[in-house]
């Protein structure tokens, strides 16, 4: 289904979330239905773009009169132009022209978009509707999901032209230039055509701009998870309050219960043993020679250098790391492998590859790419590749537990521990034939921070790949325990990272967006929270486990005395 993207429009009227913007005196009736204008789609914010275009008007306009003015007075003629002179006048006219253009591209894209018989027929009923009408805020939709009193006219028509199919839901952002407002009127055209009242569901106090055309498609609320906080983690001298988003009794208590374990033990250490994300585009030849060609071709030191350069122009934060073939019958799987900054990297290394793809084209013209991923990325799948050669962030995070500590804080002893580990995370793991799950519980912890972060949730199944390590110490009075998790996929820019919530449980972890100064640093630091917070989780489980405590803590703390049925109704 093609989505079509228009740029973050504004809440009307200055409300946070507020539905179509008053009338003023003069404004013509259908003015409400705003149109994607021209600059939605420039890089910069339009502000910024604005200030552009006319500090360079103002200052080619400057210079040109300036040398006008020196040219009249030593009679030198006005046609007569150097170099900088032809880039004032350049930079002149494309500012003049912009800034002309800035208010009239809606006009002329009007009369481009009235070509389409179906938007012409909607903002004719639309304009209709809001003439016979007022229409009532967009908060008669209601926070709660209910079915509203009385929708404005012009919503209703719109609501009756969805249900019955002559208007496309994805297209109401773009159409009415309202989030809220379409959310609203796609909501209730899915309780006219289900039945269902989905009250529940809140609606109101989300900004839905803040998803448009990159985090949801075809918003009808939103939904609420609670957020705890386990720590202090003490983590490479450090101190972490680390946000676990989860509807999941006792595992914020139990992780916090680890996160004390280690700070009253002098603390975790961590390493990131490496960092670069991966795609594995699939390519077809006429035989398998020619495939065994190109992957020569690609894994040959000499030729890195080429494809480093083509690869990195994607992006002035992704760097070509390594390019790892392999070859089934006629058919060749590239994995490569580049550095992403603070993103987590999916969409960079994609156009890198991209890149690489149309260069090799030239010299390997029989060569069919079959896809940009042939799944030995491999990217939301317990895959080998990954548990081996690693992908995102490969960490190991340590930690040694005294003796006292685990029998005042732990309730157990150091030899169970060991025990416990050995016999269930390793011999139990591999008698079930895990792959990468030689842990008790790392996905839950990933799966928390991952949700409360913005980060796609999807990917906890590479990124909780995990080994716990248990052994005794210092003559066997102490416990060591590690977690190494070769493939951490995290970001701390781009994607869910942006929205309201994410990105203040980032700012809490002190790792919010672009490391400036170090690119790359904060996406390392808080795959090392995820490690640490995973140690600490395994710490807590397989004490509780071993001292017989899980079932008897999941009654007391993850059991509710509330009346449920009265609760729901």
């Amino acid at each position: 289904m093609a989505v079509e993207v228009c740029r973050r429009v504004p809440p009307h009227g200055g409300g946070a979330v507020g539905g179509p913007a008053p009338r003023r005196g003069g404004q013509q009736q259908g003015e409400r239905v705003r149109r994607v204008q021209a600059g939605d789609a420039l890089p910069l914010p339009i502000r910024h773009t604005n200030l552009i275009f006319s500090a360079l008007f103002a200052a080619s306009l400057a210079y040109l009169m300036r040398r006008w003015r020196e040219k009249i007075r030593s009679s030198t003629p006005l046609h007569v132009v150097g170099l900088a002179e032809i880039f004032a006048i350049c930079g002149l006219v494309a500012s003049l022209i912009y800034l002309l253009s800035f208010f009239g591209i809606a006009f002329v894209q009007s009369v481009v978009s009235n070509s389409d018989d179906e938007e012409e027929d909607f903002l004719i009923d639309s304009r209709a509707a809001a003439a016979q009408a007022p229409p009532a805020p967009c908060s008669l939709l209601g926070s709660a999901g209910a079915a509203p009193e009385k929708m404005p006219e012009e919503d209703e028509e719109i609501v009756a032209e969805v249900v019955a199919g002559k208007i496309p839901s994805y297209v109401l952002e773009t159409r009415l230039g309202d989030c809220r407002r379409a959310a609203g009127i796609r909501r209730e055209a899915l309780r006219r055509t289900t039945g269902r009242e989905i009250k529940g569901l809140p609606l109101d106090g989300f900004d839905y701009a803040s998803i448009l055309g990159q985090c949801c498609e075809l918003p009808v609320g939103y939904v609420q998870l609670p957020v705890g906080v386990a720590g202090p983690l003490v983590l490479d001298g450090e101190r972490f309050y680390v946000p676990m988003a989860t509807t999941e009794g006792c595992l914020v208590a139990s992780t916090n219960r680890g996160c004390k374990a280690i700070a009253e033990s002098g603390g975790a250490t961590s390493v990131v043993l490496q960092d670069g994300m991966t795609r594995a585009p699939v390519a077809r030849f006429p035989s398998a020679r020619r495939a065994a060609e190109l992957k020569g071709f690609l894994e040959d030191p000499a030729n890195f250098d080429t494809l480093a350069m083509v690869f990195n122009r994607s992006s002035r934060f992704a760097r070509l790391q390594r390019v790892k073939c392999a070859v089934a019958g006629r058919n060749l799987y590239m994995r490569f492998s580049c550095s992403t900054g603070d993103a987590m990297g999916m969409n960079m290394v994609s156009k890198g590859v991209q890149n690489v793809l149309d260069y090799l084209q030239d010299d390997f013209p029989d060569m069919d790419v079959i896809s940009i991923s042939g799944n030995f990325c491999s990217d939301k799948k317990s895959a080998a590749v990954n548990w081996i050669e690693g992908r995102g962030k490969s960490v190991v995070c340590e930690a040694i537990i005294k003796e006292e500590v685990v029998k005042k804080v732990l309730k157990t002893n150091v030899q169970s521990l060991v025990e416990l580990n050995v016999i269930k995370n390793l011999a139990g793991s591999a008698v079930a034939g895990a792959l990468g799950g030689f842990n008790a519980h790392a996905s839950n912890i990933v799966t928390a921070i991952f949700i409360a972060t913005g980060q796609d949730p999807a990917q906890n199944v590479e990124s909780s790949q995990c080994i716990t390590m248990l052994e005794a110490v210092n003559d066997g009075k102490d416990l060591h325990i590690s977690v190494t998790m070769p493939s951490i996929e995290v970001g701390t820019v781009g994607g869910g990272t942006q929205l309201a919530s994410q990105s203040a449980c980032l700012d809490l972890l002190g790792v919010k967006g672009a490391n400036r100064e170090s690119p790359g640093s904060n996406a390392r630091l808080l795959a090392s929270v995820v490690a640490g917070a995973v140690l600490a989780g395994e710490l807590s489980l397989i004490s509780a486990q071993a001292a017989g405590h899980l079932v008897q803590s999941h009654m007391k703390y993850n059991r509710s005395s509330k009346d449920m049925s009265k609760v729901a109704s």
